[in-house]
């Protein structure tokens, strides 16, 4: 059962396609791999599974195509709950990713094509206008194009709903986007190439967040893997440690997991801490298991884990 105003969350859905093997191969070599599975993913997608699970009233935004793999995603959202506001275009594809695993670590590397998603534009905001302005909180990244999250957080932050974007995969940001942004959620290397700091200790995360704010952010949380998230909002910087109710089994969606449980956690009300320890809560859980959104894990779950 949900609580509070809606999230609405912009974003992607790709399928995954994930390739484990002990490494990646050089360019012009082939290697075999030791296992492959295909699933949903997409950082959006990810995340409002994630919040969807976490208790949130997810409404989702994106553009698919008319194929096998729209299919996926419909039945994903259904499932868990997640209302689609969603366009269906038969001139292009669904989105898919190809995911290296690294047998070892769990470690990752990820290129993704958008697909329909990549023609996603400031018209499909409009669209939704009235659905953004009720929200509780508005969340969006950065695999559609820039100009549609810039108009979502635009209208957004317009109503008075809190926005978060989380700058992934990085790519350089403007001024006026990140003044939209209540709160944004880099990882290290996210943070470095917004702020030109390299992140990696505590105090290089408190540093550069209080760079992000200093371009027109509200509050930043850096996300530090195994670390932790480190939270600044110009009042208080606040450490809080990850969770680990069991061994590592993939990272892959540990991120989407943050931000999408705590989005589910403002919107209910929670404060800034107690949210981002929600989320770190969530993230936790989701790297015991494999796959991204099916790591996903429910509210239930999660408090039970923050006791």
């Amino acid at each position: 059962m949900s609580e509070g105003k809606p999230v609405v969350i912009l974003g992607v859905f790709a399928a995954d396609t994930s390739f484990r093997a002990p490494r990646q191969p050089n360019m012009g070599e082939t290697l075999l791999g030791s296992a492959f599975t295909l699933g949903p993913g997409g950082k959006g997608s990810n995340q409002a599974v994630a919040c969807a699970r976490a208790g949130g009233d997810v409404h989702f935004i994106t553009r698919l195509g008319q194929d096998a793999f729209a299919d996926m995603a419909l039945a994903l959202w259904r499932d868990a709950g997640i209302t689609p506001a969603v366009t269906q275009h038969a001139d292009s594809y669904t989105g898919a990713a190809y995911i290296f695993l690294e047998e070892a670590t769990g470690d990752n590397a990820i290129i993704v094509c958008p697909g329909a998603a990549a023609d996603l534009s400031q018209s499909d905001l409009e669209a939704n206008r009235a659905l953004i302005e009720g929200a509780g909180v508005f969340v969006t990244q950065l695999e559609q194009p820039l100009n549609a999250a810039l108009r979502g957080l635009q209208i957004a932050r317009g109503a008075g709903v809190t926005t978060i974007l989380n700058p992934a995969p990085a790519t350089d940001l403007s001024d006026e986007l990140l003044a939209c942004c209540d709160w944004i959620t880099p990882n290290e290397s996210e943070a470095e190439g917004l702020t030109g700091i390299r992140v990696e200790t505590l105090e290089d995360a408190k540093r550069a967040a209080a760079a992000l704010r200093a371009r027109g952010v509200g509050a930043a949380i850096v996300t530090l893997g195994s670390r932790g998230v480190l939270l600044s909002d110009g009042r208080q910087d606040v450490h809080l440690p990850a969770m680990a109710p069991g061994p590592v089994a993939e990272t892959t969606g540990a991120g989407d997991a943050f931000n999408g449980g705590f989005a589910a956690a403002l919107a209910r009300g929670l404060d800034p801490v107690a949210a981002a320890r929600f989320g770190c809560a969530t993230a936790g859980i989701s790297v015991t298991r494999k796959g991204a959104a099916d790591s996903m894990p429910t509210r239930a779950e999660v408090e039970a884990l923050l006791g």
